[in-house]
C-alpha cells in the first residue's frame, strides 16, 4: 500500500528507533530519584530539554514534555488562562483549529468565557484586521495555529505575534504540523506557548512539547504535581524524549531540502490530477510562503471525499478525508466551513500527506489510482442520469 498520510502521523526512523532502544537500556531511571541512575536519566532528559529548546531558538527552562501535541494544547491554554483571570474573561481562536483546541474553547464557553472565533478566507488565513478589531481589554490570550491540519494553511504568525505583543495579550499556537517542516523563532515571532508532537516527525507516539515562556506566568493544573515543575504528573519517559530529540534534530537539518522535495511533489502530483480531470479544487494558498507544500487539500466535485478515500484505499492508497468520521458518516470539514464552503461542499475534502518515504514513483501511482476512481464515479454518475 502507498502511504500518503503522513500529516496524520508517521513512522518512526530507524535511527530513531535505534536511539529509543539504545536509551532504553542505558537511561531506564527515574530521573526524579536521588541515585547515580536516576541522575543520569536526569542529565539526559535535560539535555534533550535544551536541544529542543533550540529549535525554536527558545529558553530550556520554557520546554515541557507531554504525550503529545493535544495535551500541550490543553495544559497550555488552560494553565495560562487560569494565572492571568485577574486581566479578564475574553479569549480569541479560529473556527480551523484542530479539534484538541476547538473543543476546549467550546468547554470553556460552558465554564463562562467568552470566546470570539475567527474565520478564514480562501487561502485559510485568518483576517488581520478582523483579527485586530476582535481584540478587547479583557482580552486574555490568542491560540491561532500556526500550519492547517487539513489544507495545510500557514498563519501570519509573526503579525499575529506583534499585534498580541502590544496589547500585551498572550499568544499560544499550534505547532504540530509545521515543527520541523518550517523553521519557528518563538522571541521574533513574539509566541508565549506553542506545542508540538513527536510522532509527526517520525519519533515515538505518546510523546510531546510544551513551551511556555519563562517570563510568562502559568497555573499546573494538578495540585501537588512534582514532575515537569508541576504541569504534568507522571514518570518521564526519558527514552521516548531522548528519541523525540533525535528526530527533531534530524528534521530540523534535512528542513530545506525536504520542504524541495515536497514542492516538486507537490507540483507533480497537481498537474498530473489536472490533466486527467477538471473536476476537482486544491484548497490553501498559490503562495508557497503561506502553504505547508506536503499537505495537499484536494475538494472532488463529483462525490463526497470519503467515497474518494474509501475507493483509494480498496485500489492500496492511504490518504485521508479532511475531518475524522464518525458512525460512518463524514463530519464537514471545520476548516472548509470557516472559509465559507457549505456543508456539501465541506464533505468534499480529501487530504494527501507527503513524507520522507514519498517517491515520484509513488506520486505517480497515486494520480493513476485517482484516475480510476474518478472513471468509477463518472460511470455511476451515467448510469444514474439513465436511470432517470
Amino acid at each position: 500500500m502507498i502511504y500518503l498520510d503522513y500529516a496524520a502521523t508517521t513512522p518512526m526512523r530507524k535511527e530513531v528507533l535505534h536511539a529509543f532502544q539504545e536509551a532504553a537500556k542505558k537511561y531506564y531511571g527515574n530521573p526524579s530519584s536521588l541515585h547515580d541512575i536516576g541522575t543520569e536519566a536526569n542529565e539526559a532528559l535535560e539535555l534533550c530539554r535544551e536541544q529542543l529548546a533550540g529549535t525554536i531558538q527558545g529558553n530550556k527552562d520554557g520546554v515541557y514534555f507531554t504525550s503529545g501535541g493535544s495535551e500541550s494544547n490543553i495544559l497550555a491554554i488552560r494553565s495560562l488562562i487560569e494565572a492571568n483571570r485577574k486581566k479578564g474573561n475574553h479569549l480569541i481562536t479560529t473556527d480551523a483549529e484542530h479539534s484538541s483546541v476547538h473543543n476546549l474553547f467550546k468547554q470553556l464557553e460552558e465554564e463562562g468565557y467568552e470566546v470570539t472565533y475567527l474565520s478564514v478566507d480562501g487561502g485559510g488565513q485568518i483576517d488581520l484586521a478582523d483579527f485586530q478589531n476582535a481584540l478587547r481589554k479583557d482580552t486574555i490570550l490568542a491560540s491561532i495555529h500556526h500550519g492547517n491540519s487539513e489544507i495545510g494553511a500557514v498563519q501570519p504568525i509573526l503579525e499575529i505575534g506583534k499585534i498580541l505583543k502590544e496589547h500585551q495579550i498572550i499568544f499560544h499556537t499550534d505547532c504540530v504540523q509545521s515543527y520541523g517542516k518550517v523553521p519557528i523563532d518563538v522571541n521574533q515571532n513574539y509566541i508565549d506557548s506553542l506545542s508540538v508532537s513527536s510522532h509527526k516527525i517520525y519519533g515515538p507516539k505518546g510523546i510531546g512539547m510544551c513551551y511556555i515562556n519563562p517570563r510568562v506566568n502559568w497555573k499546573s493544573q494538578y495540585k501537588g504535581t512534582t514532575h515537569e515543575k508541576g504541569f504534568r504528573p507522571g514518570t518521564v519517559d526519558v527514552p521516548s524524549i531522548l528519541a523525540f530529540t533525535a528526530a527533531a534534530q534530524m528534521m530540523h537539518q534535512e528542513m530545506e531540502g525536504q520542504r524541495r522535495r515536497d514542492l516538486h511533489l507537490r507540483m507533480k502530483l497537481v498537474n498530473g490530477l489536472k490533466e486527467l480531470s477538471n473536476q476537482f479544487v486544491v484548497e490553501g494558498n498559490d503562495d508557497m510562503d503561506k502553504q505547508l507544500p506536503h499537505i495537499v487539500g484536494l475538494s472532488f466535485l463529483q462525490a463526497q471525499g470519503q467515497y474518494i478515500m474509501l475507493e483509494c484505499n480498496r485500489y492500496g492508497l492511504a490518504v485521508s478525508t479532511g475531518s475524522a468520521c464518525q458512525v460512518g458518516q463524514q463530519s464537514p470539514s471545520r476548516t472548509m466551513l470557516s472559509m465559507g464552503k457549505t456543508v456539501d461542499d465541506a464533505k468534499q475534502l480529501i487530504r494527501i500527506s507527503f513524507g520522507k518515504m514519498t517517491t515520484e514513483e509513488q506520486i505517480t501511482q497515486t494520480i493513476q489510482t485517482i484516475g480510476k476512481v474518478l472513471k468509477t464515479l463518472q460511470k455511476i454518475n451515467l448510469s444514474q442520469l439513465n436511470w432517470l
